[in-house]
């Protein structure tokens, strides 16, 4: 990511069931928060239609709040291949919906998300949601996935100002 000029900014936390999204404005070392909320599927649907209810949300969310990048938190190995395979679904379809929306898509791993926003990589979620209302008190209450959406964007901001590939 280049740091001229303000930025509108989506964090995306994938998750079958739930995908967390956030978005920010990044202008230099300031941050704003512009929206978040979390794209649900029916756990009842058969796969494909919880993939495209996924899609659907994404591209409804992109469409309102017209971002200039993504920023996506990358797969971990779980511990189980079904969960890490249904995990990587809902991550593709993300991809796919900033790729049909033009938008760059930035990937980070959710160690450095967690080590950006905390100072350690083994922070939990509890930590790192009161680091997003530390750092964006106006989001207000926010859900747990809707916050690690909002932490892969505040660390995404981090590494564009800093110059790093983020």
């Amino acid at each position: 990511m280049r740091s001229a000029g303000p930025l509108r900014l989506l964090g995306l936390d994938p998750g079958l069931a739930r995908t967390g999204w956030g978005v920010v404005l990044v202008d230099g070392a300031r941050l704003a928060h512009l929206g978040h909320g979390v794209v649900v599927t029916q756990a009842a649907d058969p796969l494909a239609l919880r993939l495209a209810a996924l899609h659907a949300g994404l591209a409804e969310v992109m469409a309102r709040h017209a971002p200039q990048a993504v920023a996506i938190e990358e797969v971990f190995q779980n511990r189980n291949p079904q969960s890490t395979l249904k995990l990587g679904e809902a991550r593709g379809v993300a991809l796919l919906a900033a790729g049909l929306a033009g938008l760059p898509v930035h990937e980070l791993a959710a160690r450095f998300v967690k080590k950006a926003l905390v100072g350690t990589g083994a922070a939990d979620k509890a930590q790192v949601a009161f680091m997003v209302q530390r750092l964006l008190p106006a989001a207000g209450p926010v859900s747990a996935d809707a916050a690690d959406a909002l932490a892969v964007a505040i660390a995404a901001a981090g590494a564009r100002q800093r110059g790093l590939a983020a």
